[in-house]
């Protein structure tokens, strides 16, 4: 990632985080839209699963600047994700539900600009996260 593109990124979380509560539902809302099937493998409350969800972006844009100190904990959640069943195409689902939920909770105030540096960070995040597990198949 650029470092303009990081900027970007952290900017428009900054915008993002008063409505953190509002941006895990329609996240997930959006999610289970464009996939379904999605849907049993979240079998606790979406609640809690919204607040960790932001929390965890949080943790990852905090640290855009210096993304190898993530990656031991990025790789573990990567092979957590594995054993949830998740598979190489729900990588792009999440990442088009990210993508709408920014568009959607922040309106005209996310670029199209900014839409491409998250889709730069999501991108790091995923293949990093793909990359610590066992190949993924498609569905």
């Amino acid at each position: 990632m650029t470092p303009d593109q990081i900027t970007r990124v952290e900017s428009s979380f900054g915008k993002l985080a008063p409505i953190s509560t509002t941006a895990g539902t329609l996240f997930y809302r959006r999610l289970f839209e464009l996939d379904p099937g999605l849907r049993p493998m979240f079998t606790g409350d979406l609640s809690a699963q919204s607040r960790k969800l932001m929390a965890m972006i949080a943790l990852v844009v905090d640290n855009l600047h210096q993304f190898a100190t993530l990656l031991p904990q990025v790789q573990a959640l990567g092979r957590e994700h594995v054993g949830y069943g998740v598979q190489a195409a729900h990588y792009d689902t999440v990442g088009a539900a990210l993508l709408w939920t920014l568009r959607t909770g922040l309106e005209e105030q996310f670029t199209a600009e900014d839409e491409e540096a998250w889709a730069a960070a999501y991108a790091m995040l995923a293949d990093a996260m793909q990359a610590a597990g066992p190949p993924l198949t498609a569905p």
